[in-house]
């Protein structure tokens, strides 16, 4: 957004612009109205990282729409809870999008953005939670961070994350996945000396009531210094966790 700023002005100042062609694109900067959605093509130059676009409820055609006016305003774009028939209409506006099916995320990254210099690590308590692990993972990678997994490590054999205390310990942040009870975030909570964002999720049997069981649980912890997002938002995880590690980033040694 700032380079677009600039590149307007000096396109003004060299004669290249009007003044008048020049206030008209100005005019799509705050947001661009689509009339099913109004795109905030502001939250970039605000948050550091654009409008996120989450599939469900839209029609392909919409997304195809939100995403070519994100990619004429944009480097880097995420859409989150993505099918096939999704990615490919992204791919007719944009060839260099990439699907991660597990994650159910495309993501378009054409600019790495700056390094955090300290690592987020995801921690998932089994298989079944993979899906809201990686759409956090892919998450804080796109907005630069270096991410590393430890997964299936769930209080069940609890011995299996309790093999890997250096790792836990060595991370900057970290995200805690888990469904059922969802104990593992405060075990992790529990073990460490960093801020731990607890991610419930909707896996478990019926009295789990959809992710319910394991939010109150996390909600409910003993360990102090976790923090915890909604049920399967590893998106909101994943952000949270990028904005953590950047406020720690001089910290990091």
């Amino acid at each position: 957004m700032q380079e677009q700023l600039k590149m307007l002005l000096t396109d003004i100042r060299q004669g290249k612009t009007s003044v008048e062609e020049g206030l008209e694109a100005l005019k799509d900067l705050p947001f661009k109205d689509l009339g099913h959605a109004k795109i905030d093509t502001h939250r970039e130059l605000r948050q550091k990282f654009p409008e996120v676009i989450y599939c469900p409820g839209k029609t392909p055609q919409q997304v195809k729409e939100i995403v070519a006016c994100l990619a004429g305003q944009s480097h880097n774009i995420l859409v989150s809870r993505a099918d096939n028939e999704m990615y490919r209409v992204i791919r007719e506006i944009t060839d260099d999008a990439q699907y991660y099916s597990l994650a159910r995320m495309v993501v378009v990254n054409r600019r790495p953005v700056k390094m955090n210099r300290g690592t987020i690590l995801v921690v998932s308590a089994g298989t079944a939670d993979l899906p809201v692990a990686e759409e956090a993972v892919l998450t804080a990678e796109i907005m630069g961070n270096r991410v590393e997994r430890l997964y299936d490590v769930g209080v069940a054999g609890i011995h299996r994350l309790l093999a890997h205390n250096d790792k836990l310990r060595k991370a900057n942040v970290l995200i805690v996945v888990a469904g059922m009870e969802g104990a593992l975030a405060s075990v992790v909570g529990g073990l460490v000396a960093r801020p731990v964002v607890a991610v419930p999720t909707s896996v478990g049997y019926g009295a789990n009531f959809h992710g319910l069981s394991a939010l109150l649980s996390m909600l409910n912890s003993c360990a102090a210094g976790v923090g915890v997002v909604n049920i399967d938002n590893g998106f909101g995880a994943g952000r949270l966790a990028a904005l953590i590690n950047e406020d720690r980033d001089d910290e990091v040694e």
